[in-house]
């Protein structure tokens, strides 16, 4: 019997920022727009859920970093051959590569819930059935703000055999921050690739390990950079099987207030207009309630633990 998830979700899932830097950009920096709201990439939300998934679910994660043997890190092909084999990818033909390729990658979590390009001696891309967008600051302001930081090492490019100096650097944080990241989950995105070669395409054990790294990958991943950044709120609404229906994206719905209240007023107005609430199946909320206040929630959401 198919375990295969064939419901569509859409939902936000919320971190908070507290005198941390969630994700930096390449002068190390908190990431703003030009009006200087901070934001964060997709991709640092979907690192710490793969983080997560390796280090504690054990699960096989494929696009991950990960090292050889000379401590280099691994090409796109080694990290083939380093999960699979390299049998696979010396094949006669090239359709013949590309099946197998597309088969045991598909034995992924990673792969099967936020799909991939593999660009390596095969080409594939692969739609995954799990989109997330941008994080966008909803708290009132983006303050960040710089210190001196000092290393125990003096500096090598000071060639004075005298100097007494060490090292000067610096580290930039954001005050505080809620950043909000829509997602939607469509198990038709992958459904025709994961038929070809007789996978399952997404599963309801896949949507389990997805809500739980959505719950709980980014306070898990604690570096000194990020100490302070948490995973805050967790929204899914879940729609009927075979529903046709779509919602627009929560971040701009989504308010935190002057008294860090989470207002969710404006997403629960959409989904309790008629011809939306008639294709929800469930709305589930996932939040702290010693730490977190949530307002204003969906009407028959059921309140969870995070």
């Amino acid at each position: 019997m198919s375990n295969s998830f064939n419901q569509r979700v859409f939902g936000c899932a919320i971190i908070k920022s507290i005198n941390s830097n969630y994700n930096a950009d390449f002068s190390h920096q908190p990431r703003t727009l030009p009006d200087g709201t901070a934001y964060a990439t997709d991709k640092v939300l979907k690192y710490s859920i793969r983080n997560y998934w390796d280090k504690v679910l054990g699960e096989k994660v494929f696009y991950f970093k990960s090292l050889s043997e000379s401590m280099s890190p691994r090409t796109l092909d080694e990290t083939f051959e380093h999960h699979f084999g390299g049998e696979i990818l010396k094949g006669s033909k090239k359709n013949d590569i590309r099946l197998n390729v597309l088969k045991n990658i598909l034995t992924c979590l990673d792969v099967r819930v936020f799909g991939g390009t593999y660009a390596g001696k095969t080409n594939l891309s692969l739609h995954g059935t799990t989109q997330i967008t941008h994080g966008i600051n909803r708290y009132n302001e983006s303050v960040i703000y710089s210190e001196q930081i000092m290393s125990p090492f003096r500096n090598p490019g000071d060639k004075s055999e005298a100097s007494t100096q060490t090292t000067l650097g610096t580290q930039s944080k954001l005050q505080e921050g809620h950043y909000v990241h829509h997602f939607s989950v469509n198990p038709k995105n992958l459904a025709a690739d994961a038929e070809r070669v007789g996978n399952d395409g997404i599963t309801n054990d896949d949507v389990s390990k997805l809500k739980e790294g959505l719950r709980k990958g980014v306070s898990y991943y604690d570096s000194s950079a990020k100490a302070g950044t948490e995973n805050e709120l967790l929204l899914w609404v879940q729609l009927k099987e075979g529903s046709k229906a779509v919602f627009p994206s929560f971040v701009e719905l989504v308010d935190v207030n002057e008294t860090k209240e989470i207002d969710l007023q404006k997403v629960s107005e959409i989904l309790a207009q008629k011809h939306n609430a008639s294709e929800i199946e469930k709305i589930e909320l996932y939040y702290n309630s010693k730490t977190t206040t949530v307002i204003n929630e969906p009407k028959g959401s059921e309140f969870i633990e995070l």
